[in-house]
C-alpha cells in the first residue's frame, strides 16, 4: 500500500517539477555581522560560496543586531532553552509579559496576545472573532494572506470576497447585509507579493459607518513604517480606528512568533477561545528576550527605517532605468515580474550560479499563473554598489533569456 501512495504522490510532485513550481531549498548559513551576505552550499558538491541575500523578510537585518543576539545569549544562560508547554499549563514566562506590554504600547492599544507564528497568530484570531456569534459576516480581501483565508473558512461564518483593496465593492457588500449582524473586515496595510498599500483610511471609514470590526494584518509594515515603527496605521494616524492590529516578530524585528494588539477585552476573548494558542506551546524565553530587545531599539532608531526607504527607492529607480519591468509597487516590496515559471527558476539559477546573487522564484499557487516573478526586498545594508551589481546582473541575463522588457 505505502509503495502505491509513494507511487501517487510522486506523480504530483513531478508535475509540479515539469511546471517549474517545484520548491527548492537553498542551504543558506547567514554570516553574523555581515548582512545580506550568508554562505550558500550547493548541493552538487561544489564548494561553498558567498553569495549576498535579495529576498529576506528580515527587512532591517535585526535577526544579525548585537543588541538582539546579547539579549538572547543573556536569557539562554538564565532561563534555558524551552518554554515547557503551553501558557495555561506551564505558566507564562515574565519576558512574555513584558514583550505584550511593548507591543500594546507599540500600537497604542490596551492589550496584545503573542502566537507562535504570524501564520496562526491570522488562523487562530479571526477563526475566534468570527465565531463569536452564529450569524457573523467576515469581508475579505482577495488578496488577502492564506492564513487570513484559513481563518475565516475554520469560522465557517459567512464570508464575503471583495476586489482587491477596493472600497466601493465593500460598501456595495455590506449594504446587503443586515445591519446588525456581527460584521468583520479583513484586510493587509501592505500586500507581500505585489508590494502595493491598502486605502486605509478609506477602510476606517467604512468600518465606522457600518460598525464593523477592522482586523488589520500589519506583518510586512511594522518596524518599517509610522514614526516608531507601528506600521501603516500608525504612519497614518488611524491606530485608533483599527479594532484589531496584527503583526509578527519574523519580519522588520528578525525573529520568530505572530501577535494581535487591541482592546483588553478582545484579546482576553482569543486568548480564552482560539484552540490556535490554548493547544501551542509557547514561544521561549529566548525567543521573547530578542524579539523585546528589537522592538525596543527599532522603536526609538528612525534612521534604520530612513535608509531603507532611501535603497528602497534606489533599486526602483535603477530597475527603471535598466528597463526590467516591475508591478507598480507603493513599499518596500520590489516586485520584478518574468511572468512565466519556468523562466523565472532559470532566472533565479543564473543569478546565483553566475553571479552569487541569491533571490528566491515566486510561483503558483502564491502568486496567479503567469505573474511569477522574483521578489526583491532590499535592506538598509544593501549597498549602492551591491544594488548596481544586482541590476546590471538582472539586466544580462534576462537577455541570455530571450524575456520581455529589458532594453
Amino acid at each position: 500500500m505505502s509503495h502505491k501512495i509513494d507511487q501517487l504522490l510522486n506523480q504530483q510532485l513531478n508535475l509540479l517539477k515539469n511546471e517549474g513550481r517545484y520548491r527548492f531549498f537553498a542551504d543558506l548559513q547567514r554570516i553574523p555581522g555581515q548582512f545580506p551576505k550568508a554562505l550558500y552550499r550547493p548541493n552538487d558538491g561544489q564548494k561553498p560560496y558567498q553569495v549576498t541575500v535579495w529576498c529576506s523578510n528580515d527587512y532591517l537585518g535585526m535577526g544579525q543586531h548585537p543588541k538582539v543576539i546579547q539579549a538572547m545569549h543573556t536569557a539562554i544562560d538564565q532561563f534555558g532553552a524551552g518554554a515547557g508547554g503551553t501558557r495555561n499549563i506551564s505558566g507564562t514566562h515574565h519576558l512574555m509579559v513584558q514583550l505584550e506590554h511593548e507591543l500594546a504600547s507599540l500600537h497604542n492599544k490596551e492589550s496584545a496576545l503573542v502566537f507562535s507564528s504570524g501564520y496562526v497568530s491570522n488562523e487562530a484570531s479571526l477563526a475566534a472573532l468570527a465565531k463569536a456569534t452564529e450569524d457573523s459576516a467576515v469581508f475579505s480581501d482577495r488578496l488577502n494572506h492564506a492564513s487570513m483565508i484559513a481563518g475565516i473558512r475554520n469560522s465557517r461564518a459567512e464570508k464575503f470576497i471583495f476586489n482587491h483593496n477596493d472600497s466601493v465593492h465593500l460598501k456595495d457588500l455590506l449594504g446587503k447585509i443586515n445591519h446588525n449582524r456581527l460584521k468583520i473586515i479583513a484586510i493587509e496595510s501592505v500586500y507581500s507579493m505585489e508590494g502595493d498599500i491598502a486605502p486605509l483610511a478609506e477602510f476606517c471609514q467604512i468600518a465606522r459607518e457600518n460598525d464593523a470590526l477592522l482586523y488589520v494584518d500589519e506583518v510586512h509594515a511594522v518596524g518599517l513604517y509610522g514614526k516608531q515603527g507601528g506600521g501603516i496605521s500608525e504612519r497614518d494616524l488611524l491606530t485608533d480606528s483599527c479594532t484589531v492590529i496584527q503583526g509578527t516578530l519574523a519580519k522588520a524585528f528578525g525573529l520568530m512568533g505572530g501577535y494581535i494588539a487591541g482592546s483588553k477585552v478582545l484579546v482576553d476573548y482569543v486568548r480564552s477561545f482560539a484552540a490556535g494558542f490554548i493547544f501551542t506551546t509557547a514561544l521561549p524565553p529566548v525567543i521573547a528576550a530578542g524579539a523585546l530587545a528589537s522592538i525596543q531599539h527599532v522603536r526609538q532608531d528612525q534612521s534604520l527605517r530612513e535608509q531603507h526607504q532611501l535603497k528602497v527607492r534606489f533599486l526602483k529607480n535603477s530597475l527603471k532605468a535598466a528597463g526590467i519591468p516591475m508591478l507598480p509597487s507603493q513599499s518596500h516590496i520590489v516586485p520584478v515580474l518574468v511572468g512565466d515559471a519556468v523562466q523565472c527558476l532559470a532566472l533565479s539559477r543564473l543569478l546565483l550560479q553566475n553571479h552569487a546573487i541569491y533571490v528566491q522564484p515566486i510561483n503558483y499557487p502564491t502568486v496567479p499563473k503567469g505573474s511569477e516573478r522574483l521578489r526583491l526586498t532590499p535592506s538598509p545594508f544593501h549597498q549602492e554598489n551591491d544594488i548596481n551589481f544586482l541590476v546590471e546582473a538582472l539586466k544580462g541575463e534576462w537577455k541570455k533569456l530571450g524575456l520581455k522588457g529589458a532594453e
